[in-house]
């Protein structure tokens, strides 16, 4: 390669990164170390999908993408537009992941087309801490332009895919989305005594710009959006005969 096209390439380079918003990272280095940002971008498109049509997925897709908003947005005066054509949220259950009321402007469109033209012009606005935009169909021409309005408005853009048909993953369809999640729940561990454990959800990365896929079993979000880690079982206290104990 010559020393004018290597010179050129650096500078588009470094034109890409100076147009990037700062990266928000998990917090866990098995997560963090595995994206080439180490972290979501913060002026870029994320896809997220439910691993399966049913409700358990969805609702774990739902409070994956609230939790991720409820991190960009935890300053005081950041509020995120969540763009729909289906109001079916449960709003106690994003407050309980840290996306409360004070913190989420609605927009509801009658089909994608207006949620997609929505979820822009927020984008664009430049003053909004994220946008979330749920539809069943975007086509790459769609996602291109919320990645440019992303880029323009230095704004971090969530589109989470529903399923249209139960045997087909919404991910199939091409993008131009920077990250794509596919996300689905898991077991909780056992508790030494009667109850539910935290919820564990399957977090699959399958695409990511510059970076390999990978999958992890996580514990769901905590009453800020944070993922964490599941403890291994040697950390936990486990029942014998009748009394408990701490595990060696």
């Amino acid at each position: 390669m010559r020393s004018e096209q290597i010179t050129a390439l650096r500078a588009e380079l470094a034109q890409v990164r100076e147009g990037r918003g700062p990266a928000l990272g998990f917090g866990i280095p098995e997560v963090d170390d595995r994206l080439a940002d180490h972290g979501l971008d913060g002026a870029g498109l994320h896809e997220i999908t439910a691993a399966t049509a049913n409700l358990t997925d969805d609702a774990a897709a739902t409070l994956f993408a609230a939790g991720i908003a409820a991190r960009f947005a935890n300053a005081p005066g950041f509020t995120v537009l969540w763009a729909l054509s289906r109001f079916d949220l449960y709003a106690p259950g994003l407050e309980q992941v840290g996306l409360g009321p004070d913190k989420i402007l609605y927009a509801q469109g009658r089909k994608d087309a207006d949620v997609l033209a929505l979820a822009e012009d927020g984008l664009r606005d430049g003053s909004l801490a994220c946008v979330i935009a749920e539809v069943k169909t975007a086509d790459q021409t769609a996602t291109r332009r919320l990645q440019l309005a992303a880029s323009d408005g230095r704004t971090p853009m969530l589109l989470y895919r529903r399923h249209r048909m139960r045997e087909r993953c919404p991910l199939a369809q091409p993008s131009s989305a920077m990250t794509r999640w596919r996300i689905g729940c898991a077991p909780s561990a056992p508790l030494p005594h009667a109850g539910l454990g935290r919820a564990r959800w399957s977090v699959e990365l399958v695409r990511q710009r510059g970076g390999n896929p990978f999958s992890l079993e996580l514990e769901a979000c905590d009453d800020t959006g944070c993922l964490a880690l599941p403890c291994p079982s040697a950390d936990r206290a486990v029942a014998t005969g009748g009394a408990v104990r701490q595990a060696a």
